[in-house]
């Protein structure tokens, strides 16, 4: 069962394209969700959401029926930020480089992603079947990412994108425990430079 077979459809016929003035709505509740949730947690109403995004509560609901149905999109919205995010640093720059630095913005932000997930888990979503379209294209991105920098001579010899992605996941826990900022940032060095050619 998809997402909008289980909360409903977002408009009243899901196959009619939505008019600009509603897509432009939906653009704006989509943003204020991302910045009320990061802000305030998911535990946010959405009578905050809808304030934030100068529209009222039915505009919210005619788009996201369900608050698990607005979690949902921005969950999607963000993997499909860093999606972009990573395609974007496999065009220009060093490889090497651009693989780390995408590597320690995807830990940054999953500590949010992370929130959004478990949210949708304790509602009874299946938050793999959410997220599935999407994490395939993820995954993809960050295989060419390690692809050329393995090939730049930026990594170790034995390590590809399963090794990267299992490292990222383990420093994005790590720095969940961290006190603060610096530690945090160390912490996450520390780690990432294990994926590293040794000079």
């Amino acid at each position: 069962m998809t997402p909008i077979e289980r909360h409903g459809a977002d408009t009243p016929d899901a196959n009619r394209p939505l008019r600009a003035d509603a897509r432009r709505n939906r653009a704006r509740v989509l943003e204020a969700a991302e910045a009320v949730f990061a802000a305030e947690g998911v535990g946010a109403s959405t009578e905050a959401v809808a304030r934030r995004a100068g529209v009222g509560i039915g505009t919210v609901f005619r788009h996201f029926p369900t608050k698990e149905a607005l979690l949902e999109a921005v969950l999607v919205a963000r993997m499909r930020a860093l999606v972009a995010h990573a395609r974007a640093a496999a065009q220009g720059g060093e490889p090497g480089p651009a693989l780390f630095g995408f590597l320690e913005h995807v830990i940054e932000q999953s500590a949010t992603k992370n929130a959004f997930a478990d949210a949708l888990s304790g509602a009874g979503v299946d938050v793999t079947e959410v997220v599935g379209d999407v994490r395939g294209e993820l995954l993809a991105a960050i295989e060419v990412l390690t692809a050329q920098a393995g090939a730049a001579g930026a990594l170790r010899g034995d390590v590809g994108a399963a090794e990267v992605i299992a490292v990222a996941v383990g420093a994005s826990h790590a720095a969940m425990w961290a006190p603060d900022a610096k530690i945090r940032a160390t912490a996450v060095g520390v780690i990432l430079d294990g994926l590293r050619k040794m000079a």
